[in-house]
């Protein structure tokens, strides 16, 4: 949910630049009395708007799916926190979500002087220092909380998001912005304006305590997180006077615990008012018409004159800082420079010199580091914010390797940098990869409107001609530009952070507070959702597919084709489909793996990569365990030459053995790494609950046998590849019949193609009393997994599994949300779904989760059971789940290669037509009886795995075996080596 996020970077979103075009000027022009500004050749046509109060707004119009992309954008984030009181932006982020003194309410009158008691007893809270004094007002916050709950509506503003059909409600925080996401019909338009409209006029903080006991379980999942430790030492280095590096988003645990709801209304009449706000808009709409909308929504702000942080300048660094970081995952070194600020020449540069380090096929890092196995993987890139930027790198150490050998290995890039031994086409390369990244990037809705926020935080919206004119300026860049400004940069002036396997032992917690449940009135509504939701709204008619017809199929030889002409640029996307994966053939990952350090008879592996990078074209070999996919994409004026090139390849790649006891040994480090993620131990669980000792997870060579690998058995596996039975997809410029003669002259395919081998199967467990499988790991908070396997797929309950997700388990606005965080603030995450197969011959699993600190875990898993045994009844709830679900179905429009994707999942499940179609139509008729019989047939009162996470010294033994029979699994147990 409203999670902390790193802002998105124009230039990191869609590389370094846009389309080159001649002449990116600023235009003046005027529609129906609104005057706009825009710049000429912007490729996503974006229309810049300033209304009389000082309101911002930016429109983009894009008529392919009948969506609209919306942003809220406030100039305003941890930066301009209370030196008092940081983490206030972050608090006042997730009360925007509550509602206002006609929503979330019903009965404002009743319930505001509760609301004002509850103000002044946190005033009184935050100056009282004796803790049986803080511990009694405390009690008085907690009951009065709890009998203004009587009043609220907890969860009302999701609710009618998800009515009006939005599908991804979120909001993030970080440090200059606080940005407010939605995705929302265009026939929904009106609904939604006036909606947010509302939702910013007199926001009210209204179930505040259980919600900072969820910014609470935040905090403490950040402190079980090494790299966000990582990141907040070096930025205190980096930035020792500017808040970059003085204040960090979520606040420090000490103004956690005394927050003050009368600061975080004056931070919201001080920041948000219109001259500090943007509404970003990129969807199917008018924009003459939206105009109008908006400025009739939101007329009611007024202008009032705002004060952004400004700080003093931060002094030249003229030392290397070293700092230490310690906790249970995997070492690792990170070296930060700090860098300019936005649109500067510098910045530009620092920009261009990440993607000369590292483009992921021929920078210096990925030649003399990731190729030639000198690390386990290395990376490096530019993130820019306001006033300054960060250049980092990074790497994990192989095998065998110490940290400071990481180092230098590191900084002796740079020095090759330096020196300019490096290809001067390189410059040329990344801008024309920028190219291809846009052309793809800006055809989504998303991308648009995150580029012009970016653009509205880091300067107004004012440079966005620069902007687009980056790749230009890039351009003209030389070699001897870059390297005379490396030697200048890149000096000892940066910060360097060990991440070291070892106990934090400075590692703290927000202790958690005695929460009384809240009411959420969950089956309530406020007089203005009636009065929103009861507007008419007039139909989107949804478009499913035809395969028949949306689809091209023709043959190449023995291989069936299938094709999407792309009727719109330039792109193609090209994929070899092979039924089979590390199931049937536990070597062919490493395979794939090992084909990247190849030479063949014609081309070094380092040539290979920059002649990809050179005609901005890429290809990948993925191996699933059940799929293969050899992918091949770029301009289709490079088809012919990226094709030929890894047909080249596969048919004459040779053996290199000594990058084959550097790949053997990477493996090795790799494997130990997964056993210190905890997202990797949580997964494994999973699997050893649904399958037992013998599962998917751990179906994997082991470790002796990883280290007997020969070259020629994997150099077999990528010679004879094209020898079993595959299918060709392509998503391009050509006409089937263009394609198939194409293809047919660069793809050789033999006579007949030889049998896959057997893919190996794995049994579903059947437990008939609870089982707990319990994985060690030092940690502030428990990770808690409900599974249980259900019956074999069958396409009759798509509508209903579906409809049930939504209503119980899935975003904000459910059953379990509402529940476990909103009235009980057990957690900050929590889900619980009933997750489908992909394939007709696996079954269904009822899958619920709590993240949580580990001395809720009991509390926590009792809040799931009830409400995994007792469905409640919310109908405004249930309508509201039914009406996004029909509406979702209804403005989903599947198109280009997704139509392709979309066939090969349904052909998986036996059905030979677009899925869609039935889901759509089972929906209409089911009802909230149709939902709570599935509830108790699927769900309740069965047997179920509870997978657990957490450190043994936090959690009791005893309490876990009063969930069921407790197996605590070794890490070999779970990764199988």
């Amino acid at each position: 949910m409203k999670n902390k996020l790193l802002a998105l970077s124009f230039f990191l979103l869609i590389g370094s630049g846009v389309i080159a075009q001649s002449g990116y000027q600023w235009k003046t022009a005027t529609t129906d009395g609104y005057t706009y500004k825009y710049v000429t050749n912007d490729p996503t046509k974006s229309r810049f708007y300033t209304l009389k109060n000082g309101l911002t707004v930016i429109l983009s119009q894009n008529l392919k799916e009948p969506t609209i992309e919306f942003r809220m954008a406030v100039r305003a984030g941890s930066n301009t926190d209370p030196r008092t009181a940081t983490g206030l932006a972050h608090y006042l982020e997730h009360l925007l979500f509550k509602g206002t003194d006609k929503f979330g309410t019903m009965d404002y009158a009743k319930e505001k002087p509760l609301l004002d008691k509850i103000d002044g007893l946190y005033e009184q809270y935050n100056k009282t220092t004796d803790p049986a004094k803080r511990k009694e007002i405390y009690a008085q916050i907690d009951k009065t909380s709890g009998l203004a709950s009587n009043y609220s509506i907890a969860n009302e503003y999701d609710k009618m998001i998800k009515a009006i059909g939005g599908q991804s409600s979120n909001a993030h925080t970080w440090y200059e912005e606080t940005v407010y996401n939605e995705d929302f019909p265009a026939n929904a338009t009106d609904k939604f304006l006036a909606l947010q409209a509302e939702r910013f006029r007199n926001p009210v903080f209204r179930i505040f305590h259980t919600e900072l006991e969820a910014v609470y379980e935040e905090k403490n999942r950040g402190l079980d997180n090494d790299a966000w430790k990582m990141e907040e030492k070096m930025s205190a280095l980096l930035f020792p006077t500017h808040n970059y590096g003085q204040q960090t988003t979520i606040g420090t645990i000490e103004h956690l615990k005394n927050p003050s709801l009368v600061e975080i209304r004056k931070y919201y009449n001080k920041y948000y008012v219109p001259d500090n706000m943007a509404i970003v808009l990129a969807g199917d709409f008018n924009p003459d018409e939206m105009i109008k909308k908006v400025d009739k929504s939101f007329a009611f702000m007024q202008s009032k004159p705002v004060t952004l942080y400004n700080p003093a300048p931060e002094k030249p660094l003229t030392k290397i800082q070293k700092v230490d970081i310690y906790g249970p995952s995997a070492e690792s070194v990170e070296i930060s420079y700090r860098g300019y600020a936005e649109n500067t020449k510098q910045s530009m540069l620092l920009d261009l010199i990440s993607s000369i380090l590292a483009n992921g096929k021929a920078g210096l890092f990925d030649i003399n580091l990731n190729k030639q196995q000198k690390v386990l993987r290395s990376s490096a890139g530019y993130q820019q914010m306001k006033d300054y930027g960060v250049f980092n790198m990074s790497a994990q150490p192989k095998q065998g390797q110490t940290l400071e050998e990481v180092q230098k290995l590191l900084l002796d890039q740079i020095e090759i940098l330096k020196k300019g031994d490096f290809d001067e086409s390189l410059i040329k390369a990344t801008v024309a990869n920028s190219k291809l990244g846009l052309l793809q990037a800006f055809d989504n809705n998303a991308y648009r409107v995150d580029a012009a926020t970016n653009e509205f935080i880091l300067n107004r919206g004012t440079k966005w001609d620069k902007s687009l004119s980056n790749p230009d300026e890039m351009a003209k860049i030389t070699k001897s530009q870059v390297t005379a400004f490396a030697k200048q940069f890149f000096i000892n002036n940066y910060v360097i952070a060990f991440k070291h396997k070892g106990e934090d032992k400075n590692i703290a917690k927000v202790e958690k507070p005695a929460i009384t449940p809240v009411n959420t009135n969950a089956a309530e509504t406020s007089v203005f959702t009636k009065d929103l939701l009861e507007a008419p709204t007039n139909p989107i008619a949804p478009k499913f597919l035809d395969y028949k017809k949306d689809l091209n199929y023709g043959k190449v030889g023995i291989a069936d084709v299938i094709t999407v002409q792309n009727k719109e640029n330039s792109i193609f996307r090209l994929s070899y489909r092979f039924e089979m994966g590390a199931l049937n053939n536990m070597l062919q990952p490493y395979a794939s793996q090992y084909l990247t350090f190849l030479a063949t008879d014609k081309y070094s592996a380092e040539q290979i990569s920059k002649e990809f990078y050179n005609i901005a074209c890429t290809y990948s070999i993925n191996v699933g365990n059940e799929v293969t996919t050899i992918n091949i994409s770029g301009l289709q004026e490079n088809f012919e030459k990226a094709v030929t090139l890894v047909e080249h390849i596969l048919a004459n790649c040779k053996p290199n053995e000594q990058a084959l006891v550097e790949l053997k040994s990477r493996i090795l480090k790799a494997r130990e790494n997964n056993k210190l993620n905890k997202s990797a131990i949580l997964g494994g669980l999973m699997n050893y609950a649904q399958y037992g000792a013998s599962n998917p997870f751990n179906s994997t060579s082991s470790n002796e046998e990883v280290k007997n690998i020969t070259s020629d058995q994997l150099i077999s596996i990528l010679h004879n590849i094209d020898n079993f039975k595959h299918t060709i997809t392509y998503y391009g410029p050509q006409t089937l019949e263009a394609f198939t003669e194409s293809i047919g002259k660069l793809h050789k395919l033999p006579a007949a193609f030889s049998p896959e081998p057997q893919a190996k199967k794995f049994t579903y467990t059947n437990n008939a009393t609870n089982q707990v499988y319990f994985a060690d790991y030092d940690m502030v908070q428990s990770e808690i997994r409900w599974i249980r396997n259900g019956s074999a797929f069958n396409p009759d309950l798509t509508a209903k599994v579906n409809l049930f997700n939504s209503y119980f388990g899935g975003g904000m606005g459910s059953i379990v949300f509402q529940t476990i965080r909103e009235s009980k603030a057990l957690a900050y995450s929590t889900f619980a779904v009933y997750s489908s197969p992909d394939r007709k011959d696996k079954n269904y699993a009822m899958i619920a989760y709590v993240g949580s600190q580990a001395d809720k875990m009991n509390d926590a898993v009792a809040g799931m059971n009830e409400l995994l045994n007792v469905l409640p009844q919310a109908d405004k709830s249930f309508d509201a789940s039914k009406y996004n679900a029909l509406n979702a179905l209804e403005t989903s429009r599947v198109t280009k290669d997704d139509i392709i994707q979309s066939y090969f999942a349904d052909q998986k499940l036996g059905i030979d037509h677009d899925s869609r179609i039935d889901e759509y139509n089972g929906l209409k008729p089911l009802t909230f009886a149709d939902i709570k019989a599935f509830h108790t047939s699927n769900v309740a009162h069965k047997p179920y795995n509870y997978c657990i996470v957490a450190s043994e010294k936090k959690v009791k033994l005893e309490d876990m075996q009063k969930f069921g029979t407790v197996t605590k699994l070794t890490l070999e147990q779970i990764f199988g080596y």
